[in-house]
């Protein structure tokens, strides 16, 4: 019996084990080369791909492995546990372009987009944010106009996780300037060469010569960030990219409600992120409070050690619960966006709370980057701001919960 019988099945602890396996033997030795680096780990996304984790909740008619939301939930979780830098390379992928690609696309733009993606071939990201529009992603101000039977957009995106090695993009773009906030935005899904063409080729993986690249489409600047450092994160400038209409993902001027979809299911994704890593420091921490010895004794056997671990443990089995259910409501069709947005904020400040901790009780061991909790703690930062910061979960948790009940 295990604890999460009420969520999991033996198909989901079957990847489970597989997936750390793989964590463990490839992942874990040269994580913090590839942190230090700041280089994209393309030969284990290659590994992945071959594993079959960028599609696992992707229907297996167009190249995934058909299995559902909690499964790709677990493979993100146990590859955090383990580095976010290569969890987010199929949480990315999956939830933000594979997904609104699944649940919102046309048979058509599943044949062409999402086969490619689910089955691994290349990778995909979503561009929403932009210079002036973070939280306020309603304030988007690239435009699409139209031009007989294409749309030509111009614009910035900014913080676009595979806005450079990734070849299919889910893209937010203004149809109808005159109208205020989400209404007159549009989803189009956008084709483009990753910018690291030999590697891609070297390993097998990131490329395809099918998808026909749109000129105008132009990779900026890499972002250097705190965490996540083996994660691509840039700038994406549109100068006059023309995009076919059958390239409109949904109805044009209602691809807002789309990302609102997708960042619900993001959440979700995020959450399991955020288990990781506090999972991943956590069991760094009782490994190394069980072998450090001072004043003659573990320090495991110090009150003080055995609260801080408590606590973490705690929540992190809190954190996970909260991850699953939002998950299983998702996948049941049900109304989830208060679950989400409560996953998701609890479990980020859970992982901040439990890699500050786990450095702690490393003591100065625990700053050197010879310790694998320094980059957790870095790496933790990021999932209380990405798909919607802590302050914009507890906007959309009142929302929710005051439904109906406001004048």
């Amino acid at each position: 019996m295990n604890e999460y019988d009420g969520y999991l099945e033996d198909h989901h602890y079957m990847l489970r084990d597989m997936v750390r396996e793989f964590a463990e033997s490839e992942i874990a030795p040269v994580a913090s080369r590839f942190d230090e680096e700041e280089r994209f780990p393309w030969e284990n996304g290659a590994k992945m791909a071959e594993l079959g984790l960028f599609g696992i909740s992707m229907p297996e008619a167009y190249g995934g492995a058909g299995m559902d939301l909690l499964s790709s939930v677990v493979a993100v979780e146990e590859l955090a546990r383990i580095d976010a830098s290569h969890s987010i390379m199929v949480g990315a992928h999956t939830s933000l372009c594979c997904t609104p690609i699944s649940r919102h696309g046309t048979d058509e733009q599943k044949e062409k987009y999402l086969t490619p993606l689910a089955s691994g071939v290349v990778l995909g990201g979503f561009g929403l944010t932009e210079p002036g529009a973070g939280s306020d992603a309603g304030g988007t101000t690239t435009t699409a106009v139209r031009k007989g039977d294409r749309y030509v957009l111009n614009g910035r995106k900014t913080f676009i996780t595979h806005g450079g090695v990734g070849e299919v993009l889910v893209l937010a773009a203004r149809t109808s300037p005159a109208e205020s906030g989400t209404h007159g935005i549009t989803a189009f899904i956008l084709t483009k060469e990753t910018c690291d063409l030999e590697e891609a080729q070297r390993v097998g993986f990131g490329h395809s010569d099918e998808l026909e690249p749109m000129p105008g489409l132009e990779v900026g600047q890499k972002l250097h960030k705190l965490g996540w450092n083996a994660s691509d994160t840039r700038e994406l400038i549109l100068e006059d990219v023309e995009v076919p209409e059958e390239n409109v993902l949904g109805e044009v001027d209602r691809g807002f409600r789309i990302f609102l979809d997708t960042l619900d299911g993001g959440r979700v994704g995020v959450a399991a992120h955020a288990v990781g890593i506090a999972q991943g420091a956590f069991d760094l921490a009782v490994r190394y409070t069980n072998e450090r010895e001072q004043f003659g004794s573990r320090i495991n056997q110090f009150q003080g050690v055995r609260f801080m671990l408590a606590e973490m443990a705690t929540k992190i089995h809190a954190a996970r619960l909260m991850t699953y259910e939002s998950a299983r409501l998702r996948q049941a069709g049900r109304r989830h966006k208060k679950e989400a947005s409560m996953a998701k904020l609890f479990a980020s400040e859970t992982a901040m709370d439990v890699t500050i901790k786990a450095v702690q009780l490393h003591g100065g061991y625990g700053y050197t980057r010879e310790y694998a909790v320094e980059r957790m703690m870095r790496d933790a930062k990021i999932t209380e701001i990405g798909e919607g910061t802590s302050e914009i979960q507890k906007i959309v948790i009142a929302r929710e919960l005051l439904r109906g009940l406001e004048d």
